[in-house]
C-alpha cells in the first residue's frame, strides 16, 4: 500500500470515527431534528479529525500527521 493511500484511508477513518460518535452525542445531547444533527456532527468532526499528508522529501515520501491535541507535525512511519 502506498503511502498516499495510507494518508487517504486514514483520514477517512479519523473522520468516519468522530462523525459516528459525534452524530449520536448531538442527537442525543442536543434539541437539534432532522439535518441538524449530521451536519453539526460533520462541521465538529472536520475540525477535530486529524490530518494526514504525505510529503516528498529528498530521503523519499513521508507520511505526517497534524492534530488539533498535538502540538506540531508528527511523522508517521
Amino acid at each position: 500500500m502506498s503511502k498516499q493511500t495510507k494518508a487517504l484511508v486514514f483520514n477517512m477513518l479519523g473522520f468516519l470515527i468522530l462523525f459516528i460518535a459525534l452524530r449520536f452525542i448531538v442527537a442525543t445531547y442536543t434539541g437539534f431534528t432532522g439535518w441538524q444533527i449530521p451536519l453539526a456532527a460533520f462541521v465538529v468532526a472536520t475540525i477535530l479529525a486529524p490530518k494526514f499528508q504525505v510529503v516528498k522529501t529528498a530521503e523519499g515520501e513521508k507520511l505526517f500527521m497534524k492534530w488539533l491535541f498535538i502540538k506540531g507535525v508528527k511523522e508517521i512511519k
